[in-house]
């Protein structure tokens, strides 16, 4: 690598560090060729990324910015896992240290937070933002379902009894 790509390649994993909402720094020391490429298809498919760069070059990209603090991680075989949102590269990151365990998460950052291991785990039990607004708009529904059943009842309620009673008049 000559200067110049040195150079690229900085000022790009420092706009990664500036961009991204969350980053988690990992060893991979021993996956294969195809467990990355597995690792980094579940990443794009969840909205992020998986970038290995020399830890060098990546401790040049990380001054200046709010993550920082991530340059004390950047020893041995690394790879850095980071997403725009909060929640998805933890938690693609955290199912595949599960599945594979020369995945080793050695912690993060979100913002100026500095996230450990367990940090990350915990983060990545959070539900992602699709699965929040599903819920939120379940809790906005639910009291015009009850009030439509509600308005309904008294009617289907008054409908059985009647109904009953011709069975019972039929019946005798």
């Amino acid at each position: 690598m000559n200067r110049a790509e040195k150079s690229e390649s900085v000022a790009a994993l420092n706009q990664v560090f500036t961009d991204a909402g969350v980053v988690v720094v990992a060893h991979y020391n021993g996956l294969s060729v195809a467990q990355m490429s597995a690792l980094r298809r579940q990443m794009r498919a969840a909205g992020g990324s998986v970038k290995v760069a020399k830890n060098r070059l990546a401790k040049l990209a990380l001054e200046g910015t709010d993550v920082a603090h991530l340059g004390s991680l950047l020893k041995g075989p690394t790879v850095l896992v980071y997403s725009p949102d909060a929640v998805s590269a933890p938690k693609v990151a955290t199912d595949f240290a599960k599945a594979n365990d020369k995945l080793v998460i050695l912690g993060g950052a979100m913002g100026a937070t500095s996230l450990n291991p367990d940090g990350v785990k915990a983060l990545a039990s959070l539900p992602s933002l699709d699965e929040l607004r599903a819920k939120l708009v379940g809790l906005v529904q639910a009291p015009a379902t009850k009030l439509a059943q509600l308005s309904t009842a008294p009617a289907a309620k008054l409908a059985r009894v009647f109904g009953a009673y011709a069975n019972r008049d039929e019946a005798a």
